[in-house]
């Protein structure tokens, strides 16, 4: 079941101005894996953290740097949630963060849906959920069973599958 969605839309001339003029800003809205980017890129990520922002129903407890856009092993994009993030999202219920995000024309744009169920292992990436701390955990891909994450473990959040939506009778629309 959908919990919230969220879109986030930037011109991108003008975030790079923004980062310009304030290059503070790189460490305070970005993880340090995700500073290197161009601007397009990073453009993008933070459309992303606004629209998961958006789809959260607002931003208490939830931290910019804690909030990380990677890909998986595809290069689909990912949340990878810590710290008060992380348990923000764990509580309110969301099992997954379907994101996409483009950049194109001096635009970057990005769209989340929460959603309450888990991804199945097979669709979602080669972690486990609930994996030791020594990995970050995959949040909604239950190999044996949904064992809770350790409260500041890393907990990213696949992509949804593409295409068209299914029809309410379950046919493809």
């Amino acid at each position: 079941m959908i919990v919230g969605i969220g879109i986030d839309l930037v011109d991108v001339a003008r975030f790079e101005r923004t980062i310009a003029r304030t290059p503070r800003l790189l460490t305070r809205l970005f993880a340090p894996a995700e500073r290197p980017l161009k601007a397009s890129s990073l453009a993008a990520r933070y459309a992303a953290k606004e629209a998961l922002i958006k789809a959260l129903g607002g931003s208490d407890g939830v931290h910019w740097t804690e909030i990380e856009i990677t890909p998986d092993t595809e290069g689909r994009p990912w949340f990878t949630l810590t710290g008060s993030s992380a348990d923000v999202v764990a509580a309110r219920g969301i099992g997954t963060l379907h994101l996409s995000m483009s950049h194109d024309a001096g635009l970057a744009i990005a769209y989340v849906v929460a959603d309450s169920e888990r991804l199945p292992a097979e669709a979602s990436g080669p972690a486990a959920y609930g994996r030791a701390a020594s990995g970050p955990a995959a949040y909604g891909r239950a190999a044996s069973g949904p064992a809770a994450p350790a409260a500041k473990a890393s907990r990213p959040f696949p992509a949804g599958p593409s295409g068209p939506a299914p029809a309410p009778d379950g046919t493809a629309a």
